[in-house]
């Protein structure tokens, strides 16, 4: 299991919130959002799901991914 940080822009609220937990679930990837740091704290099995699926589920979203 790997566990990352990355910064998402454009979250101000809850629906946003809920948005991007929503999407990287529908991945199997655990994922904690803060809003007031714009970040999303992702745990997700490298052999199962690949980083540039769960970035695109994010983006697809209408945000923009950063890794930090």
């Amino acid at each position: 299991m790997v566990t990352v940080t990355w910064k998402v822009e454009g979250m101000s609220c809850g629906h946003c919130k809920q948005s991007v937990e929503k999407a990287v679930d529908e991945l199997g990837v655990k994922g904690e959002v803060s809003l007031e740091n714009k970040t999303v704290t992702l745990t997700y099995d490298e052999s199962k799901v690949m980083t540039e699926a769960i970035k695109e589920a994010i983006e697809d979203q209408g945000y923009d991914v950063a890794a930090e």
